[in-house]
């Protein structure tokens, strides 16, 4: 069976003045999600303002959770408060969560985010579990790189082995040194490390969640290079950054919907 292809809006700390959610929405509105599957991340702040305005089909995940409910648990958002509200879906696992600017030690780990992940599907939503090497790991090579996001994706192997719909967890494949740089992984780049994680998936689970687990490519993914990564077999979506926050995003809906879409 196919993989349905899936497009994530990932807007992080955007936008500042609330006024400019509207035209935000309307961008994601704008897509044709007949064949892709779309979701947006609005920031924490806006997820309530924000998430019964988009179309029916459009799926909000917010950018973060907590692993122990509600509570005495200053500043963390519950699965159960998420459900509650309708929300399907949790982001996880971003590179900017995980530590990547600047923290002396990375706030999440590998371990952590897999006691999430097993939170968030025995509440009955999607986990979306975002993974990617830092530009140090990826300069000495893919065997280098692969390792690296091995190292991330081991922890949650159990949990996707014994998933039997696979289509409730996404991996989003983001190279850290192209988040918010302009500098994207090529498609034979992209194609090579994707392929190289599935092919673990299958090693390490079975080739039946291989083949069904979707994994997306994020960092400065845009309309421009949607297209040449679309084509690549073992990319199955984006997750979008910067682009999202543009009438862009539509396009790279269309492109992978066109060439993946079903």
């Amino acid at each position: 069976m196919p993989r349905k292809p899936i497009v994530g809006a990932n807007w992080k700390c955007n936008p500042a003045k609330p006024g400019d959610l509207e035209g935000l929405v309307a961008n994601i509105n704008a897509c044709d999600t007949s064949k892709c599957e779309v979701y947006v991340c609005p920031s924490n702040l806006h997820v309530g303002i924000v998430y019964q305005k988009f179309n029916p089909d459009i799926l909000v995940a917010p950018q973060n959770c907590n692993f122990k409910g509600c509570g005495a648990y200053t500043g963390e958002t519950a699965v159960d408060q998420m459900k509650e509200m309708g929300i399907k879906a949790v982001l996880i696992g971003h590179s900017e969560r995980r530590g990547e600017f600047g923290l002396p030690t990375p706030a999440e780990s590998s371990e952590l985010l897999a006691t999430k992940l097993k939170y968030i599907l025995d509440a009955g939503l999607m986990g979306i579990l975002a993974i990617g090497e830092p530009l140090p790991v990826r300069e000495k090579g893919i065997e280098a790189t692969v390792n690296h996001c091995k190292e991330q994706l081991n922890p949650v192997l159990p949990i996707l082995k014994e998933l039997e719909d696979k289509s409730r967890v996404v991996i989003a494949y983001e190279p850290v040194w192209s988040i918010g740089t302009g500098v994207t992984a090529s498609p034979e780049q992209a194609q090579e490390t994707h392929a190289a994680l599935r092919a673990y998936i299958k090693e390490a689970c079975d080739e039946k969640t291989a083949d069904e687990i979707r994994i997306q490519y994020g960092g400065s993914a845009n309309a421009k290079n949607a297209p040449e990564l679309s084509a690549c077999p073992d990319v199955d979506g984006f997750l979008v950054g910067g682009a999202s926050l543009k009438p862009e995003f539509k396009d790279i809906v269309a492109a992978i919907s066109e060439v993946k879409g079903c």
